[in-house]
């Protein structure tokens, strides 16, 4: 539950610019507690600014954001406490150990045992046998798996995932699309961006289309299939995808990876 039984995360009529720019304009939603939520949108589209607006690394030009109850200008303190955010490019120390980067991060959080949260964490994350190699000998999903690990030291009530699997090959994109259904399983709420449309389908409770700073679509998936009508071949009815949807809206310019990797 939230401070006050609102939304984990509420958004309204946030704006953004940079000089002539207007990356965010005016835009509004919410996130249940324990939800995924996916932001997907093309690149440029102002998906990792509204992510630094609500983890308090930006200032918004206008509008307001609360995350559990807690408004994101006045109480940034408060915010940062309730939050994790893990970037676009893993943030580990890669001449460390796994283990060690995990001690490294609980230490710095003040926590007690910091080897004990370190183990835990890499036998959740599946990296308990690598967790004494160095970083720089990890695969670009197991780099990802323990820069996740280390942002939910602390116990994050919402972690924000800009563009987790970025760069990834399909199977430690698998490897994140499972933590990151863990996560919300275990009661975190998770708001992502991403610009892989089979990301969003699978993970997403909503999905909300960010497409030139406004949003032009928020729902479930099947709400937003809904915004097409069937399309019908003879006897055969054909459920519109969610690239169907989303190009629909947006156009051809809106330029977002379909992500049907091929073996």
């Amino acid at each position: 539950m939230t401070r006050t039984g609102e939304p984990a995360i509420r958004v309204q009529n946030m704006e953004k610019s940079y000089k002539d720019l207007h990356v965010l304009r005016g835009v509004d939603f919410e996130v249940a507690a324990g939800s995924i939520f996916a932001l997907l949108g093309s690149n440029g589209a102002g998906k990792t600014t509204m992510v630094k607006i609500l983890s308090t690394l930006l200032k918004a030009d206008a509008g307001t954001a609360t995350v559990y109850g807690f408004d994101v200008a006045t109480d940034a303190l408060q915010v940062r406490e309730s939050i994790s955010l893990t970037g676009q490019f893993a943030a580990v120390d890669e001449i460390l150990s796994g283990r060690e980067n995990l001690v490294l991060v609980a230490r710095l959080r003040h926590l007690k045992a910091p080897g004990q949260v370190a183990d835990e964490l890499l036998a959740r994350f599946n990296l308990t046998d690598a967790g004494s190699r160095k970083v720089a000998t990890y695969s670009g999903g197991m780099r990802r798996r323990l820069d996740i690990a280390m942002s939910l030291i602390g116990e994050p009530k919402v972690i924000f995932l800009d563009e987790p699997t970025t760069g990834l090959d399909p199977e430690g994109r698998n490897d994140v699309w499972q933590v990151v259904k863990d996560l919300a399983n275990r009661g975190t709420t998770v708001l992502l961006t991403t610009q892989y449309l089979e990301e969003a389908e699978q993970l997403a409770d909503r999905i909300a289309i960010l497409h030139e700073g406004r949003i032009i679509a928020n729902g479930t998936l099947a709400e937003l299939k809904q915004l097409l009508p069937p399309a019908k071949v003879e006897y055969v009815e054909k459920q519109p995808s969610l690239e169907d949807v989303f190009l629909a809206l947006v156009g051809n310019d809106g330029r977002v990876e379909a992500s049907k990797d091929k073996s």
